[in-house]
């Protein structure tokens, strides 16, 4: 009897596991092998039920990757053909984004992830059908605009009223992709695409009077979700944060644990910046935010950096390493963060100007626009 128990006490783990799981996607690349890998990122997009991370080594172009969401799931996936690691494969190297349910889902080409097609899978055929409706991706069109301009001359290349043209075409684009994702969730309120097309279409559509009725019509569930209510929040911060609205106020512990309130910076002209270890562009501008620091501190300018980084060590070591001698906070919960999410934060960098009576009067100023508004406010 002990015996049988103990055998079922070193079973019991791996039947929950193997219970626990309720997607599968199973991929046939070629005929890789190691050190070829594929890295996975993935989350219930609804529920939020936290990012996920894997790996597997490829075999004979096969690899298997099996877990569990509540809903629907959003994932990154990228191959390094040749082992060059994670970071390169995700940011350099062969990358998709998709959707997926708890299915069992075959991803097959004979080269490659971007070449690769889908079967198996009901949400991935509503998410084509999706993007087919809106316009394509932003992959699609970023990768349409570099065609582009490599088929240029040289000459071309080097005119900037032909590069302002492209220019002003790709983002002409990405403007109707908006427009469609709005037209979307109002035409199709039933589907999980609706919230992902509000979700990203919000982005660009900063009028909440026409953003609120469209949430509005959304399905109770899509309402009701994590996502959801991540969305409608920030529907509202953008009525709470446009220019000229009261900066919302919070408090938050810098990196001794110490607390510090927006509000008490009252009296200062102050740039609530927010930023990440990890982010390179925002660490790209934190030369000149340096040499603005310096030149205007002395008159009343402050800067409040908030970070949404969840690795404590790397906020304090990028601090230290870019020398950087303003207030910092932040509550180590990454995107999660609580003042991003009042300020309706998807993208960093992001920077709020905010007057000495805690008036916002500027968004998203930075590099030489930054400095200008600086000069005429504080600059005599």
């Amino acid at each position: 009897m002990k015996k049988q128990a103990l055998i079922l006490a070193v079973l019991l783990p791996f039947l929950a596991k193997g219970q626990s799981s309720n997607f599968t996607l199973t991929g046939k690349i070629g005929h890789l092998n190691a050190p070829a890998k594929v890295y996975i990122d993935y989350m219930d997009f609804k529920d939020n039920g936290g990012n996920h991370e894997d790996s597997a080594t490829v075999v004979n172009g096969t690899f298997t990757f099996s877990g569990n969401i509540n809903g629907v799931g959003t994932a990154r996936m990228a191959l390094s053909h040749n082992g060059e690691g994670k970071q390169y494969a995700v940011y350099v190297g062969d990358v998709i984004y998709f959707y997926f349910g708890k299915e069992k889902v075959v991803i097959s080409s004979k080269d490659s992830l971007s070449n690769a097609v889908f079967t198996g899978s009901k949400v991935y055929n509503e998410f084509v059908a999706y993007n087919r409706e809106i316009g394509g991706t932003i992959m699609e069109l970023t990768k349409n605009a570099n065609l582009a301009y490599n088929a240029a001359t040289p000459e071309q290349q080097k005119d900037s009223l032909f590069m302002a043209g492209l220019n002003k075409q790709f983002h002409d684009k990405v403007a109707e992709r908006a427009k469609n994702q709005l037209l979307f969730a109002r035409k199709h309120p039933a589907s999980d695409f609706a919230l992902v097309g509000l979700s990203e279409g919000l982005t660009f559509e900063k009028r909440p009077e026409e953003l609120q009725p469209i949430f509005a019509g959304l399905s109770e569930s899509l309402r009701n979700s994590k996502k959801g209510k991540d969305v409608d929040m920030r529907i509202k911060s953008i009525t709470l944060t446009t220019k000229g609205a009261k900066a919302p106020v919070f408090k938050m512990n810098d990196v001794d644990g110490n607390p510090v309130s927006l509000a008490s910076l009252k009296g200062k002209l102050v740039l609530l910046e927010f930023w990440a270890s990890w982010c390179s562009p925002c660490r790209a501008e934190n030369p000149n935010l340096k040499k603005q620091y310096e030149l205007y501190k002395s008159k009343g300018f402050e800067i409040l950096a908030v970070s949404l980084d969840k690795d404590k060590a790397k906020w304090k070591e990028a601090i230290a390493q870019d020398g950087l001698p303003w207030l910092h906070v932040s509550d180590l919960k990454g995107w999660g963060n609580e003042a991003g999410a009042l300020y309706g934060i998807t993208a960093v960098p992001a920077g709020f100007l905010i007057d000495k009576e805690g008036k916002i009067i500027g968004n998203d100023l930075r590099g030489e626009k930054l400095n200008a508004k600086l000069a005429e406010l504080l600059g005599q």
